[in-house]
């Protein structure tokens, strides 16, 4: 909970912190904007890149498939954990730290000469992330205390995931094919080194009490990394003696992370919050959609390439029309919402989704460019 505090509540020390002048204010929600538009590009790119970065490096789908997924494990395992560390050394530092670790990981991932160092240089990108996202929630927090601004900062950022969201696939496609898929994360060189100067013009973060849930931390990391791998290995390899260990080790480490967290004082992840309807049902439906929208991006970029014969750029086009969508209902939700009520919205969301999957699996190799991308349309 030290990470929803951070964002939306008051601390021991002190309270927001002083919001500095206009371009404090300014530059805040820049660099919180800047660094979520980053790390969501870097999701969506990096999976138009994968065909060649296999043809170069080598390795199999399992191992294209490791270089996507250590990126987004890390960086749901220690989500939580970073909140906390936002509070205990300050959002601005906490962010500095976040974005000078994501930019050094991403020159390390363009000069990768393995995929085994690649996927290493992922897990370190994760992990860089993971504690960029909440610090920038606490920036915005702290350079809008006004409730309406603050919404509004929020709004912005928001928008900058989804406009990244379309703009990662294309770019991607664009680097890869007129340069090299090595592009694709050198680009993060650059931009980092502008949110860093940016960051600097910040107010000062003030720093509040923060307990760090170190084994509910630690079970979750083994319970995820041990449930990837089973689900990796295990599609790759079969049910193996391995396989079978790691599978184990996700189950014994889910459990002893729900017997840790309904222990602790100040859990981690309170897990009394899912028996209440309205958290259960949108952290449900968010991982349907999400899980649906990013595997579908990493399945069909290597459809697109490898079995329809379409360049990095061509198959990063494909997800034009969608990504245009997910920008435009972004905007228009909160609108939405507010007539027909969230029940309504998510319930229809969730039917779009299922029969945008399924419509997906009547696309075939000979199917037309505009059948391909108009399928894709109400995947998000």
């Amino acid at each position: 909970m030290s990470g929803i505090r951070a964002f939306a509540g008051t601390g021991v020390e002190g309270e927001a912190g002083t919001p500095g002048g206009p371009g404090s204010v300014v530059a805040a929600l820049v660099a919180g904007v800047l660094g979520f538009f980053v790390i969501t590009v870097d999701v969506s790119g990096v999976n138009v890149a994968l065909p060649a970065v296999g043809r170069e490096l080598g390795g199999s789908l399992a191992g294209l498939q490791w270089v996507a997924d250590a990126y987004t494990l890390m960086f749901a395992a220690l989500m939580l954990s970073a909140g906390a560390l936002s509070d205990a050394v300050g959002a601005r530092r906490a962010y500095g730290w976040g974005l000078a670790g994501f930019t050094l990981a991403s020159l390390a991932c363009g000069v990768a000469p393995t995929l085994g160092a690649l996927t290493a240089a992922r897990v370190v990108q994760g992990s860089a992330a993971a504690v960029m996202v909440p610090a920038s929630l606490a920036l915005i927090r702290q350079a809008f205390p006004d409730p309406g601004a603050r919404a509004r900062g929020v709004a912005l950022w928001t928008l900058g995931g989804a406009v990244a969201i379309a703009a990662g696939p294309v770019l991607g496609g664009l680097l890869t094919t007129t340069w090299t898929w090595r592009a694709v994360f050198a680009l993060n060189a650059p931009v980092g080194v502008a949110t860093w100067l940016i960051l600097l013009r910040t107010a000062p973060s003030p720093r509040y009490r923060a307990a760090f849930d170190l084994p509910g931390q630690a079970t979750a990391v083994l319970a995820l990394a041990g449930l990837t791998f089973a689900v990796i290995e295990g599609g790759h390899r079969g049910p193996t003696g391995t396989v079978l260990v790691a599978a184990g080790v996700a189950v014994v480490s889910a459990a002893g992370f729900a017997a840790v967290e309904a222990r602790r004082r100040a859990p981690m992840l309170p897990l009394g919050l899912f028996r209440l309807r309205g958290v259960a049902v949108p952290v449900v439906a968010g991982f349907a959609t999400n899980a649906a929208f990013y595997g579908g991006v990493f399945v069909l970029s290597l459809f697109f390439q490898q079995q329809r014969g379409q360049s990095a750029l061509s198959a990063g086009l494909m997800f034009v029309p969608m990504a245009a969508a997910t920008a435009m209902l972004n905007y228009l939700s909160p609108r939405t919402v507010s007539r027909f009520g969230p029940r309504a919205v998510i319930m229809v969301g969730l039917l779009i989704v299922a029969a945008g999957s399924g419509a997906l699996c009547a696309v075939g190799v000979l199917a037309a460019v505009a059948l391909a991308a108009g399928a894709l349309l109400p995947r998000r």
